[in-house]
């Protein structure tokens, strides 16, 4: 019987059974298992992205392993928690390289994270796969062996711009991320193509994520005449206390940024819902159900299995999910194809991708070009809409 893709990973262990990636199970079934470490910062103020990676990458490695492994090999997920601390972050690349032995690395998740880490994985030629949007995180020439399988914070920037200046059509733009490596990076690099573009950026401020009070800041941007605030930040303890004070100042502002303004934890701190209104947040096609609250077939599909899997999508969003599962079938894939969990030959497979078909999106790499996520995949949600992790495209759309 032919084993497609999608029985490989998210089929019944019965359908697939011990030919996962349409291998035989070849004599080293009770070999080593292949040893996948994860970087992400479960607790702390940046852990809400991974909640829903964790969800995506547990399912896809129960799916795997279910399915007979890889070549008869187990995947083991070696997780640790870096708690969005950078220093944290190295200390454990450090611990999975050495002492752990890990094939490959998934994150971390966090730019800020990332930036420490990146040059570490690097020297080692450690496989890494990642999400985290920073520009410098990706370069095949300093990082040969760091592949990008989520959009840029070029690509992210283009989106959140092209909407408040060509959709929602104002000129006065308030700039607020917070004070991690990434907030930092994202405000600079968002203000300065904002000017670019002819818009005037009448505030801008880095807070710390766990800032009490938003009000002052808040009241600095409407007092400057700000007609949207872009929010850079991965805190969504942060962007509730935004969305609060600007109820209590009674301001009609939209929040136009980053995905995690659409995270399911912000029901629960929101002082009422109405203050989750007019916040828009980066969203993707494959993420993005219709007027009939229909999603693309094959994200209709997966949620349907995810339910089945009870993995519970109602407090995260479905990319996140997907974008761990692709992350863990890309690096299960690599290796099946190599042939060995050999550093070189898992980065010469990802080279080799055109439109690798993923559950978040397609991916394409090759040796000069790291970045492989499309471009026209990204779009706007309307961030109180969440349904099974997806949202409706945001106003003006067509």
């Amino acid at each position: 019987m032919a084993i497609s893709r999608r029985d490989v990973l998210l089929g019944s262990a019965g359908a697939a059974g011990a030919a996962a990636f349409s291998f035989p199970v070849p004599a080293i079934a009770q070999s080593e298992p292949i040893k996948v470490g994860c970087l992400a910062a479960m607790t702390g103020p940046s852990s809400a992205p991974t909640i829903g990676f964790n969800r995506g990458v547990t399912f896809a490695a129960d799916a795997i392993n279910a399915a007979g492994g890889v070549k008869g090999r187990k995947l083991e997920i070696v997780m640790r928690d870096t708690q969005g601390d950078p220093t944290k972050a190295v200390n454990a690349t450090q611990e999975l390289i050495s002492q752990a032995k890990v094939h490959a690395i998934w994150g971390p998740l966090n730019s800020g994270e990332a930036l420490a880490t990146t040059p570490i994985m690097a020297r080692a030629k450690m496989p890494d796969i990642h999400p985290c949007v920073v520009e410098t995180l990706i370069d095949t020439t300093k990082f040969p062996n760091a592949f990008r399988m989520a959009p840029s914070n070029s690509q992210w920037d283009d989106a959140v711009r092209n909407y408040c200046l060509n959709i929602l059509k104002v000129k006065k733009i308030a700039v607020i991320g917070d004070t991690t490596g990434y907030g930092v990076t994202a405000v600079g690099a968002s203000v300065a193509a904002f000017k670019k573009d002819g818009a005037e950026v009448v505030y801008q401020a880095n807070v710390d994520a766990t800032q009490p009070d938003m009000t002052p800041d808040m009241l600095r941007a409407k007092n400057a005449g700000a007609e949207v605030i872009v929010v850079w930040s991965v805190s969504t303890g942060m962007e509730a206390r935004m969305f609060n004070v600007r109820a209590a100042l009674n301001w009609d502002v939209a929040f136009v940024g980053h995905p995690s303004m659409a995270s399911g934890e912000l029901s629960g701190l929101v002082e009422k819902p109405a203050n989750w209104k007019k916040v828009y947040a980066i969203g993707y096609k494959s993420c993005s159900y219709d007027a009939a609250g229909k999603l693309p077939p094959k994200s209709e599909d997966l949620v349907a299995r995810l339910t089945k899997a009870n993995v519970v999508l109602s407090d995260t969003l479905l990319w996140w999910v997907a974008g761990g599962i692709d992350a863990i079938e890309l690096i299960a894939k690599a290796v099946a194809e190599s042939g060995s969990t050999d550093s070189a030959g898992i980065i010469a497979y990802w080279n080799t991708l055109s439109k690798y078909p993923g559950y978040f999106g397609n991916y394409s790499f090759s040796p000069t070009q790291h970045n492989g996520y499309p471009t026209e995949e990204i779009v706007m949600s309307e961030a109180s809409t969440a349904k099974n992790g997806t949202f409706a495209l945001a106003p003006g759309y067509t």
